[in-house]
């Protein structure tokens, strides 16, 4: 199968391996003439970087890059990324990366034309139309990780430093202009990087498919979501050169990111504040919380998943589900405790307050309080 193609859903899609190439081209198609790529630390030294500064160089738009993101990106990262934007008389982004180089690019050049603060534009209520959308400079995405689906959103998560909270900066214009997606980017990423960031599609995949609000065409990109995922990272996971896995991934991650449109919820709520006060991973968070919330939304979503299980040939229905989903975890080398990824000493009341503010509490099927929330994050101890 040709695994290549062009896409105009979300966002306009160059999907297939070697595309990168046509990074001049993508830049062109969004304004961009003076490019700042943004990506973080880990990211700025290897050869897919090089190569694209490279690419750029060629096409006559410069290499200038800024990659001091933290693996959770701050707010302080978004004023060091927006002064050396503007130092630079830059007029667009090139977003490379995972989800942190991803969100930091996508927020920079949000704010790149903003005179309000940055926390001005959580996502709350209509704070969005806060911005001056004239503001906004141009975003041409390119992920290098299978897991966020930062490059078909409209946000980015940034951690407040001042307050160890995770916010969600939302704007209609976030979404990229340009997105290169190249399978061949992803072949290097390291075992725990391939597990971590699938499960994070797979949990979006799931979220979105539990959520209760109407909307059919997130449920089926969901659905099928959850299928690729299965499917393939395994293949992803234990060939890291296996382009076809690795492809099929990286389509997931942005149906994922598509399909939670329709909504997130306990997962997410509970994975923000650990990553904000505990600097945890977040795909391999959500996939540790993963088993607990699918049992405490049983009653309302048993019925949809006895569903989605048979059409991915998961025998027993919703509970066959669950035991996958374990199964899944362990196999991918996931730790089963917050202990065992590394959280030492969780204040549980300033923990499950935080996740009762977070807005994807909101597409949870299940009501959550105070009360079924903590033992939540207990029972993950």
């Amino acid at each position: 199968m040709n695994l290549t193609g062009n896409w105009n859903y979300p966002a306009p899609i160059r999907f297939g391996a070697g595309r990168i190439s046509e990074i001049g081209e993508a830049c062109k198609a969004a304004g961009i003439t003076r490019p700042m790529l943004i990506t973080d630390r880990g990211l700025k030294t290897m050869d897919i970087t090089k190569k694209t500064l490279a690419l750029m160089e060629e096409a006559g738009l410069g290499s200038a890059i800024f990659a001091d993101v933290d693996p959770n990106p701050s707010g302080q990262n978004v004023e060091e990324g927006l002064k050396a934007y503007r130092a630079g008389g830059h007029d667009g982004v090139v977003a490379f990366g995972g989800g942190s180089g991803l969100d930091l690019a996508k927020v920079v050049a949000f704010m790149a034309g903003q005179t309000r603060p940055l926390w001005d534009f959580e996502d709350i209520g209509d704070w969005w139309t806060r911005a001056d959308p004239a503001g906004i400079h141009p975003i041409v995405a390119v992920p290098t990780t299978a897991g966020t689906g930062s490059e078909v959103g409209r946000a980015g998560v940034i951690t407040n430093t001042e307050t160890n909270e995770k916010k969600i900066i939302f704007h209609p214009k976030m979404m990229p202009s340009v997105v290169i997606c190249d399978p061949e980017l992803t072949v290097g990423m390291p075992k725990f990087v391939t597990a971590g960031t699938g499960l994070d599609a797979f949990a979006h995949c799931v979220e979105a498919y539990s959520s209760p609000f109407y909307h059919p065409m997130s449920q089926g990109i969901a659905l099928e979501g959850m299928r690729l995922v299965k499917d393939y990272l395994p293949r992803a996971y234990a060939d890291g050169t296996d382009l076809e896995a690795r492809a099929h991934m990286m389509s997931a991650a942005a149906m994922g990111s598509t399909a939670f449109q329709k909504g997130l919820g306990a997962i997410h709520a509970l994975s923000h504040p650990i990553g904000a006060m505990h600097h945890t991973h977040h795909g391999t968070t959500n996939a540790v919380f993963m088993p607990v919330v699918l049992k405490f939304n049983a009653d309302a979503i048993r019925d949809r998943f006895d569903s989605a299980a048979a059409y991915l040939g998961i025998a027993g229905g919703f509970d066959g589900f669950c035991d996958f989903v374990d199964q899944f975890n362990d196999s991918l080398g996931i730790p089963r405790t917050l202990t065992d990824l590394g959280v030492k000493d969780p204040d549980l009341d300033r923990l499950t307050d935080a996740a009762l503010r977070d807005p994807s509490t909101g597409g949870n099927p299940v009501e959550m309080t105070a009360e079924n929330t903590r033992p939540l994050f207990e029972a993950v101890l």
